[in-house]
C-alpha cells in the first residue's frame, strides 16, 4: 500500500517560490452537481457536471524582512496571479505531479495571534480558470 508523508511541498505564487515559508498547501478542485431529473427517471436523481471551481488553502509563517514574504504578498493583494505546487520540491514526474492555474490573492492578514504565538497567515484563495495537472 502506498504511503506518503508530507515533508517538503512545493509552492509557487506569482513567480515566487515559497517553500521556506508555507506551513501548509492544500489545493481542492470540485464540480458543481446539476439536477437534470426528469420523470423517466423513476424517482431517481440524475445528476451531471457543472461547473469547476477550485480553492489553494495556505498557511505561511510570516516574515516583515525585506524581499520575504509580507512584501511579497501585499502588491499582490486584489490580483489575479499563477500558482504551482507539488507533493515534494523534487522535479516533476508521475509520482510527482505540479498543479499550475490562477488564483486571486483577496485577503491578506499581515498580522494575527496571540500572545506567544508564532507569526502566522492562514489565507484561502479561489482559483480562476483552469486548473491542470502534469507530469513532466
Amino acid at each position: 500500500m502506498p504511503t506518503m508523508v508530507l515533508t517538503g511541498e512545493y509552492l509557487s505564487l506569482a513567480g515566487n517560490v515559497l517553500n521556506d515559508c508555507t506551513r501548509k498547501a492544500e489545493l481542492a478542485v470540485e464540480v458543481e452537481e446539476k439536477d437534470v431529473t426528469h420523470y423517466a427517471a423513476n424517482g431517481w436523481k440524475i445528476l451531471i457536471g457543472g461547473l469547476k471551481s477550485g480553492t489553494l488553502g495556505l498557511e505561511f509563517l510570516q516574515d516583515f524582512a525585506a524581499t520575504k514574504l509580507d512584501s511579497i504578498m501585499w502588491p499582490l493583494l486584489g490580483t489575479v496571479v499563477t500558482f504551482e505546487v507539488r507533493p515534494t520540491q523534487s522535479a516533476v514526474s508521475a509520482s510527482n505531479p505540479k498543479y499550475t492555474g490562477s488564483v486571486l490573492i483577496k485577503e491578506w492578514q499581515p498580522i494575527s495571534g496571540s500572545v506567544g504565538d508564532e507569526a502566522s497567515v492562514g489565507v484561502s484563495y479561489p482559483t480562476s480558470g483552469e486548473v491542470t495537472r502534469a507530469t513532466s
